[in-house]
């Protein structure tokens, strides 16, 4: 079934961005969990208004301006259970938390259609995961999904079991009332034991598989905050605690590599190719980096949740070498 949003265009988001002279695809990439593309792809559809009108996807917003969406009826996700192993935290009638490990995919995209946290979770929950058209992604429904980490992070996730869960976990992420703590080792020693980045985060201009800060003025960027302290430093490298205050994709790894210190073994950021990796390639499937803790309020009973995961053990034996080393 066909879905109808009314969007009204604010000076300011929740997230802090300037919504006026956005452009209209670049609108409801920001206010929706769409993407810039498949925003173009409505507009050039003519599934959207401004003002009652056809609008072109360069049309500039103005404060006050009136957006209809009329959304396609969402694709169910076509993955299938899958008997994978799954690292249970806990589990309840109402959500799991999981410890993904490194080297999974969270949802199938193209070139990794299985293998994933969701063809795990299928199996695992059988049938008993949100799914309903309102909690889509981009179109797509992602079966339990209310946050993501990268294929090459490993650590906890919130999983919800029915369509209340998701929304109640869903409005605790969007409110920042979600506590994600992560594990770290970046490139580099850091001037300050600890601080604040605050710096908006879009998607790279040129290396469109990458994000990067962008400058206040650009209308696609999205406010974006981690907070870190510096746990060890270990020689050329430092062992980090970092806090998101929001999420956006790549967060950690984009603000650690803008102050000059990209996360070890980061392929995308600069973080790899360094003298330690090159002596312990066997430990490296990626960026170190780890959701160790987790903290929510069950959306159920109102209970305040909090979990934690050790680290994979690839990261503990860097940590430990890194340590040794620093030492000696």
């Amino acid at each position: 079934m066909e879905k109808t949003l009314h969007l009204t265009v604010e000076e300011q988001n929740a997230d802090g961005v300037t919504l006026v002279g956005m452009r209209l695809d670049a609108f409801l990439a920001a206010e929706t969990d769409m993407s810039r593309s498949a925003a173009v792809k409505l507009v050039e559809s003519g599934r959207v208004l401004c003002n009652r009108k056809a609008a072109a996807k360069s049309l500039k917003m103005n404060i006050g301006d009136e957006v209809t969406v009329v959304l396609p009826e969402p694709v169910s996700c076509a993955a299938l259970p899958e008997n994978i192993p799954l690292d249970v935290v806990y589990e309840d009638g109402d959500l799991l938390v999981v410890n993904k490990p490194v080297g999974m995919v969270v949802h199938p995209a193209p070139g990794n259609e299985t293998g994933t946290l969701v063809n795990a979770l299928l199996y695992h929950c059988r049938g008993e995961l949100s799914g309903s058209a309102s909690l889509c992604v981009g179109g797509v429904i992602r079966p339990g999904i209310v946050h993501r980490i990268d294929k090459d992070t490993s650590g906890l996730l919130v999983v919800a079991k029915n369509d209340d869960a998701h929304a109640g976990l869903s409005a605790q992420l969007k409110g920042h009332h979600i506590d994600r703590i992560y594990a770290a080792v970046a490139v580099g020693n850091f001037r300050d034991e600890a601080g604040t980045v605050n710096a908006p985060i879009g998607r790279h201009p040129v290396k469109r598989q990458q994000m990067a800060v962008l400058p206040a003025s650009d209308k696609t960027a999205r406010e974006a905050v981690t907070h870190y302290t510096v746990l060890a430093h270990l020689g050329r490298y430092t062992y980090l605690r970092c806090q998101l205050e929001t999420g956006r994709t790549h967060q950690i790894r984009v603000h650690m590599a803008h102050l000059g210190h990209p996360l070890l073994g980061d392929p995308l950021y600069g973080g790899d190719g360094t003298p330690f990796q090159a002596a312990h390639k066997s430990l490296f499937v990626g960026q170190c980096l780890h959701a160790g803790e987790l903290t929510f309020t069950h959306p159920r009973t109102g209970e305040q949740m909090h979990f934690t995961a050790p680290m994979p053990d690839n990261m503990q034996r860097i940590l430990q070498i890194l340590t040794q080393e620093a030492n000696a």
